[in-house]
């Protein structure tokens, strides 16, 4: 055990490479946060990340009208927020018996779930825009809404899952001895204490359907109806050169609901668990 600590030229070696990898990977993922940060204050901004020779908020004011960010930006929460509402709900509802109850089919019902989880949706966009074309939902807000959580659905029932798993079945049992049913016991008892669970998955929820880009890129076809995340695509062609400041400006713009979202529920809900203690007294 004494030998571990010494420090011999090969272990500090090690240590360097092993930094320098560290510092690699680093400055990979802070490079274009910082090129984001620069770049939003700068009018000439290029690829190359510099200080703003000018710095101003040009880009900003570019940006900050109706058709380019507010009816996008307004778009992609109807559309994500109902997504993930839609989520959480049917998630939950599917997640308690499969967490309380014994069945014949609830490990093959599991199997299928983890599969489905795997699933790359590009796989299915063929077949489900035939399916949305058939049914004359091509264009509808709602309906591509539903198809996003459905898409989330599966990660979403094992996520509450094991939540619901550290829920004290005791404090249901006491609820069904004092005549609860089922229902009252899962919206009185366990969703308050997998409340911060459900969060979780709302946030993650909304993330993933905020920075969907195929989907609605698929199956929405009005420009009044596209969401942010389809929007940024009209900087790369639409105005023909691409106006890198603005990219930026638009990018930090469209960032902030999530920011704000996570904000507000990880205050909300205090960021812990309290089924500790709950059996007691």
């Amino acid at each position: 055990m004494a030998t571990m600590g010494i420090d011999t030229p090969r272990r500090r070696a090690a240590g360097m490479v092993c930094t320098g990898i560290l510092v690699l990977i680093a400055v990979a993922f802070l490079a274009p946060l910082i090129w984001l940060v620069l770049s939003c204050f700068d009018s000439a901004a290029q690829t190359s990340v510099k200080l703003p020779d000018h710095p101003s908020i040009d880009n900003f004011r570019a940006v900050m009208n109706t058709d380019m960010l507010w009816r996008p930006l307004w778009n992609g929460l109807l559309l994500c927020g109902g997504s993930a509402l839609i989520t959480v709900v049917i998630a939950t509802l599917a997640a308690y018996p499969l967490s309380r109850y014994q069945t014949r089919f609830r490990k093959p019902f599991l199997y299928t779930v983890l599969f489905a989880t795997g699933l790359p949706i590009t796989a299915i966009m063929v077949p489900v825009y035939g399916l949305f074309l058939r049914l004359q939902l091509i264009d509808s807000m709602p309906a591509t809404a539903v198809f996003l959580a459905t898409t989330s659905l599966p990660f979403a029932i094992w996520l509450i899952k094991g939540f619901i798993d550290n829920v004290p079945i005791s404090l249901e049992e006491a609820s069904w001895v004092d005549g609860a049913s089922p229902m009252a016991a899962l919206r009185y008892i366990v969703v308050p204490l997998i409340a911060p669970g459900m969060s979780v998955v709302l946030i993650f929820t909304f993330i993933q359907a905020w920075g969907n880009f195929f989907v609605p890129f698929i199956l929405l076809q009005s420009p009044e109806k596209l969401p942010a995340s389809v929007t940024v695509f009209t900087f790369f062609g639409q105005y023909g050169a691409v106006a890198y400041g603005q990219l930026a400006a638009y990018s930090v713009l469209y960032s902030m609901p999530v920011v704000v979202l996570y904000l507000i529920v990880s205050r909300a809900m205090g960021g812990a668990f309290r089924f500790a203690g709950a059996a007691k007294g």
